[in-house]
């Protein structure tokens, strides 16, 4: 290994932890980069200290470059962020040795069309979120399924996810939880107007087109909650699965369902009958 770069939050533990990281690679001859707004092609890992947010953050800057992302949790819930602040250098030197496991995970590509021109495009590793901008006004979106028509989905949004966004709004909306490894895009409406409106999963081979009605208005995009577009009427957007994916090194400390149980507090693990 002989380049690593940083990814942090401005916060004042989090800078400490960094600098800390930083003396402890340069002791070991390996050159560090501390980034916040581009990442060189010739890292050879990426360290996230922060939140899952910061994670997302760096998974835009990584962007179709494939380098493995170690995700240390200075943050709040966690799900992506699974190594813990004192589990930083064990799992480090396990790295060093080559002694480590990636795993990828989808991504989604948005593209917004208006009047057949292509004006904004954005990956995402979460989600993309239709959502209104105004308290009073129920939007519409008139979604299709690789040219069949799906729904026209009415209330305060719309989630598309891929699996590992699924623990994130989604989540919080309703959405089912799915295993991160799996290939597939969730579709969850926001407060749907009627409720026989539910979430659905498709497969990965879909591509989902949203229409926004002419007339409306006040409606906004967002994508990973990191950045939005504010939508006019009659925009179109198209969603498929991106052609890259995004590489996390997996904790050695624990499965993607203890952190899950931990992370939803869904109790301990039954004690064995004696």
């Amino acid at each position: 290994m002989k380049q690593v770069g940083i990814v942090r939050k401005q916060k004042g533990e989090v800078i400490q932890v960094a600098s800390q990281l930083k003396k402890w690679f340069e002791e070991r001859g390996i050159e560090v980069c501390v980034h916040e707004t581009e990442l060189s092609p010739f890292l050879d890992v990426v360290i996230v200290i922060g939140g899952d947010g910061t994670l997302l953050h760096a998974a835009k800057l990584v962007g179709d470059k494939c380098i493995p992302i170690l995700g240390v949790n200075l943050g709040g819930l966690g799900f992506l962020t699974e190594i813990g602040l004192s589990e930083i250098y064990s799992t480090l030197e396990m790295i060093l040795k080559g002694d480590f496991e990636t795993e990828d995970r989808m991504m989604l590509h948005a593209s917004v069309l208006r009047d057949g021109e292509n004006v904004y495009e954005q990956r995402v590793l979460n989600d993309i979120v239709f959502m209104r901008e105004t308290l009073a006004r129920i939007i519409e979106l008139e979604t299709s399924v690789d040219g069949a028509y799906l729904n026209t989905f009415r209330g305060d949004g719309l989630i598309i996810s891929t699996p590992t966004g699924s623990t994130a709004y989604n989540l919080s909306a309703g959405g089912p939880i799915v295993y991160p490894r799996l290939n597939t895009i969730i579709l969850t409406p926001i407060c749907p107007f009627t409720l026989t409106n539910r979430p659905i999963i498709l497969p990965e081979s879909a591509t989902i087109r949203v229409k926004l009605a002419e007339w409306a208005t006040g409606v906004s995009l967002t994508f990973d909650g990191q950045t939005g577009l504010h939508l006019q009427g009659g925009d179109m957007t198209e969603v498929k699965k991106a052609n890259t994916c995004i590489r996390l090194i997996k904790s050695p400390y624990r499965s993607y369902f203890q952190i899950l149980r931990a992370k939803l507090k869904w109790g301990e693990l039954p004690k064995e009958r004696t």
